[in-house]
């Protein structure tokens, strides 16, 4: 009686652990998500946390008590957002190029031992962050980049490159978040180099590529699973998850679109 109680035990606690120590994506809205690893370490990207979409921003921002890694895709306000608190907060370190790190530190008040080689690199490279359980590829993007001086001023200075992030997580998915683009024909070499499992895409149009050419980026990378990211935020942000569900449809995507809302979190 008692081996089988153990072992009804067992049946029931089991799935529960897998799950508890499975990858875990939250959406804050605009360009903003937090990855948790099985081994429980925090990424942040692009953490605008109190974007104007985000009803509970400030307290989400507050709940951020622990974060190892904060990855910005290029310098603009919208993405940079609340690094710089939330670094000086946490002691997370900085994950860009080595650029934009510089600059971080110099006009936005990013804590300067915070943001070192080990985690600052360029396009091509691959960084192995997090005792081995998280490797990064920098990706290029068809953007821009520059950083607002904090300080009053705001005065703008030149951000690097900008970009996005490869994110392989050992025992876990491989997640692209594409940064602000435009669709351009490297995208297909990027499942050549990982399989990705989720992909994080701007559709929001105006300043990147909106939904139809959103959905040409997706049938390059050829992902499981896409979430579109950076729309609606403004007014002048048009695209939307229901035009870039048509336009997948149009082109005969057999990815899984997955609409997030603000705060929603899914288990990987």
């Amino acid at each position: 009686m008692i081996m089988r109680f153990l072992l009804l035990m067992w049946m029931l606690i089991a799935p529960l652990a897998a799950l508890a120590d499975g990858t875990q994506l939250t959406w804050y809205g605009h360009s903003a998500f937090k990855i948790v690893t099985p081994k429980g370490h925090v990424l942040l990207i692009d953490p605008w946390i109190t974007n104007p979409a985000n009803k509970h921003g400030k307290e989400d921002l507050a709940s951020l008590d622990k974060v190892d890694l904060i990855l910005l895709t290029h310098g603009h306000f919208d993405h940079v957002g609340d690094s710089v608190a939330i670094a000086k907060r946490t002691g997370a370190h900085l994950v860009t190029t080595y650029d934009l790190g510089q600059a971080m530190i110099q006009y936005a008040g990013f804590p300067a031992k915070q943001a070192g080689f080990d985690t600052l690199g360029a396009t091509g490279g691959v960084i192995t962050v997090l005792d081995g359980e998280v490797r990064i590829a920098y990706l290029p993007a068809v953007h821009s980049s520059t950083v607002t001086e904090t300080d009053g001023a705001k005065n703008i200075h030149e951000g690097g490159n900008p970009g996005g992030f490869l994110i392989m997580v050992k025992n876990g998915p491989t997640i692209y978040h594409t940064g602000d683009t435009d669709v351009f024909s490297d995208m297909k070499l990027i499942p050549q180099f990982h399989k990705v499992d989720v992909m994080l895409a701007c559709i929001g149009d105006h300043f990147t590529m909106g939904p139809d050419r959103a959905a040409m980026a997706v049938q390059l990378v050829n992902p499981k699973m896409v979430v579109p990211m950076h729309y609606g935020t403004f007014p002048v942000l048009t695209g939307t998850p229901e035009a870039f569900d048509t336009a997948l449809k149009k082109l005969h995507s057999h990815t899984k679109l997955k609409v997030m809302t603000i705060d929603e979190t899914l288990n990987l």
